[in-house]
Parts: C-alpha cells; sequence; structure tokens
C-alpha cells in the first residue's frame, strides 16, 4: 500500500511549480550543455561533459522525487474544512507562554514545507504532535531536545 503524504494547498502548488520549472527550463538548459560539451571532442578528458552529465543526473533524480511525491500526496485544504477549535494538519496555531505572556505561532504542514524561520513546523515534529488533536484554551506541555516547554493555546485558526 502505498503511503500518502499530507500537504497543504500551498505545498502541492510549490512542488508543481518546481516541477514546471525542473521540466521546461533546467533540463534543456542541461542537454544544451551536454550537447556543448560533446562537441568539444574527446569525452573521456572532456570535465565539462562529466560536469553536466552529472548536473543532468541529479535533476533528472529530482524529477522523479517531485513526481513521486505529487502522486503520493494528501492535499488537505483546511480552509474547506469547519473550524471546531481543534489543531489538525495545515491549522495555524496561536500558543502563549503562561510564564512570559510571549506568543508563538505555528502552522502545521507537510515534511517537505516545514521552515522553523516562518513558524511552518512539521507534522511529524515534537511540537506538532504535542499539538494535534488539542483545542483552543488547551494547556501543552512540549517536550523537545531542549527540554520541556509549556503553553497555553490562545487560538486555532484554520487559514
Amino acid at each position: 500500500m502505498v503511503q500518502r503524504v499530507p500537504m497543504t494547498v500551498n505545498g502541492e502548488k510549490s512542488l508543481r511549480e518546481e516541477l514546471d520549472r525542473l521540466k521546461n527550463k533546467d533540463r534543456p538548459t542541461v542537454i544544451a550543455e551536454i550537447a556543448e560539451a560533446r562537441a568539444h571532442g574527446d569525452l573521456k578528458e572532456n570535465a565539462e561533459y562529466h560536469a553536466a552529465r552529472d548536473k543532468q543526473s541529479f535533476l533528472e533524480g529530482r524529477i522523479a522525487e517531485v513526481e513521486g511525491k505529487l502522486a503520493n500526496a494528501q492535499v488537505i485544504d483546511v480552509k474547506k474544512i469547519e473550524n471546531r477549535g481543534r489543531v489538525i494538519f495545515g491549522s495555524t496555531i496561536i500558543l502563549i507562554n503562561p510564564k512570559t505572556q510571549e506568543t508563538v505561532t505555528y502552522q502545521i504542514v507537510g515534511e517537505d514545507e516545514a521552515d522553523l524561520k516562518i513558524g511552518k513546523i512539521s507534522v511529524g515534529s515534537p511540537i506538532a504532535r504535542a499539538l494535534v488533536g488539542k483545542e483552543d484554551g488547551d494547556a501543552v506541555v512540549i517536550q523537545t531536545q531542549n527540554g520541556v516547554l509549556n503553553y497555553d493555546i490562545s487560538e486555532v485558526k484554520y487559514i
């Protein structure tokens, strides 16, 4: 059975844009580089040719990887789900540190979309695993490699 990979609408869009660029811009460029290097003669001693072939191999591998992810994607549009205040995949959660009153905002996304700098955390991360299933107003204890974090869920948004 194929493992479905959860992905937000924006995550799918980003992967489709990358695939389009890889196939329609990068691939023709690499093919042209190989043709140009091949025209230089002896392929055994031709470093440009070997570098272009390595680049092509990497490119084709990435194309296959992206196509595989898209084929197995389970795109979840959280905006189409009724918000009952429960933390689910794709939701955006505002947390308050009860001691400092500092707030932090996270969106739970797929593995490929995660970027902590912009508040997007992977569904498999310790923080997301601790949050999923909780509701507005719940207190959450999150065990991380840096210790224990305590938060109160201020708001759950489906945006």
